[in-house]
């Protein structure tokens, strides 16, 4: 089964938390919905800038939408224009206020959505597949990854008849819960069609505790504070020690 279902959903409660952290009550189908155009018009808008993480927590009225990135200057902008032009664009779509975090991931190459994107983006750049996974594969293994599995499907070089491919390096034991693995599938469009790319990251295993909702602002400021006035931003992953 581990094979099958989605590593991360089978991981929530375990040592995954989750993106939208709200009670919805009566209004739960409105509210997803809201999530969902949220999200939706963040990675369209941000596309660019490396975008892993979107976590949306809700007050009655506020929402804070912490953006996760490789590249927290695109998005913050000069002085924090970009974010306070964002807020703004944000508020068309809910009728609550909106604060924006963000939070920076120091180790790009151990984070699956960004490692999918950055092979997506080089095959609609017309870059050879397997050339741009094994440089995937090579720069993850070189961050301290435990493993790494990259599966492309579809029309393969232009091929007629769709197929897929699988590149593996190290371990990623999707049947162990305790397992820190990352998941992410991003579609490359290209000339000959839709080309997905699917990516399991394993970030070592995890042992004892782990808080399921980090407090991702307890060391920054508000949005354009955190970036003018230079405060750390945390991010990237620390392959856990073993305790046993």
């Amino acid at each position: 089964m581990g094979q099958k279902v989605n590593p991360i959903s089978n991981r929530l409660g375990v040592i995954r938390g989750w993106d939208s952290n709200w009670y919805g009550g009566k209004k739960y189908g409105d509210t997803l919905l809201e999530d969902s155009k949220l999200r939706k018009y963040l990675n369209v808008r941000l596309a660019k800038s490396s975008v892993s993480r979107i976590v949306i927590e809700r007050t009655m009225k506020l929402i804070t939408i912490t953006v996760c990135t490789s590249r927290p200057g695109l998005i913050i902008g000069k002085g924090g224009s970009e974010v306070d032009k964002l807020k703004e664009e944000l508020k068309k779509i809910t009728d609550k206020d909106v604060q924006i975090n963000i939070y920076e991931v120091k180790r790009p190459e151990l984070d699956a959505q960004i490692v999918a994107s950055t092979i997506a983006r080089q095959i609609e750049g017309k870059i050879a597949y397997r050339r741009a996974v094994k440089m995937a594969v090579a720069s993850t293994m070189r961050a301290g990854a435990e493993g790494i599995k990259v599966q492309i499907s579809g029309r393969l070089n232009g091929a007629e008849m769709a197929r897929s491919e699988m590149f593996k390096e190290g371990r990623t034991p999707l049947h162990t819960l305790r397992a820190d693995i990352d998941y992410a599938l991003v579609e490359a469009h290209t000339k000959v069609g839709v080309i997905g790319v699917k990516v399991w990251i394993c970030r070592g295993e995890v042992y004892g505790k782990r808080d399921l909702a980090p407090q991702y602002t307890s060391n920054q400021k508000e949005s354009r504070g955190a970036a003018s006035n230079g405060a750390p931003r945390r991010g990237g992953f620390r392959k856990p020690k073993n305790n046993r």
